[in-house]
């Protein structure tokens, strides 16, 4: 459980890495450009508010509940670690292969599910909850800026290059999925896992 004490400024750069990863615009700004290619610029924003309204809420939501979801559906936050491995794989898979389709352009990935979730389920007391929503507040408003910034600019983008920077950040997403995925197992006990340094 996360307590009063462990409230530091670590705790605080991880938090923030976790959510710019789960709720930050990197992996739904590729699709999201492609989907709203030939839009006018007023539908566009229209997406747009739709897109981050829905992930401010449900992170909000999983945030506030995700602690009492995985007591009332019986699943371990090891459990939620390798499922969401699994998926935040197939949507890198899809980065690397350029087959992503509709599957990126969800602002809250599986990164950023198990991370509201357990910050939900470790956090025992209101400041820890407080700093974590204020991340997260912090993560959207940056999701805002970046998602208006290319609205604005998106006839200008160079396709190529966002291609090779999706393909990229596919790869390391791979890489955090099976570290998800890996973190899940030793919770459960299946593997165990030793840092190298």
């Amino acid at each position: 459980m996360k307590d009063l004490e462990s409230l530091n400024v670590s705790f605080v750069i991880d938090t923030f890495l976790l959510l710019l990863i789960g709720v930050g615009p990197k992996i739904a700004l590729v699709p999201f450009l492609e989907l709203t290619t030939g839009m006018p610029e007023a539908t566009k924003r229209r997406v747009l508010r739709k897109m981050l309204t829905t992930a401010a809420t449900v992170a909000a939501v999983l945030l506030v509940l995700g602690g009492l979801l995985t007591r009332l559906l019986h699943f371990t936050p090891g459990a939620l670690g390798v499922a969401s491995g699994i998926v935040l794989l197939i949507i890198a898979i899809g980065m690397i292969l350029g087959q992503n389709g509709n599957s990126g352009a969800y602002l809250l990935n599986p990164a950023g599910i198990v991370a509201l979730v357990t910050l939900s389920g470790e956090a025992s007391s209101i400041a820890v909850a407080a700093v974590a929503a204020g991340v997260l507040i912090v993560v959207l408003a940056l999701d805002v800026v970046v998602f208006r910034a290319a609205v604005q600019v998106s006839g200008k983008l160079d396709a190529s290059r966002m291609l090779v920077t999706e393909k990229v950040f596919g790869f390391l997403l791979a890489a955090l999925a099976v570290q998800l995925a890996l973190n899940g197992l030793s919770d459960v006990g299946v593997v165990h896992l030793t840092t190298g340094h």
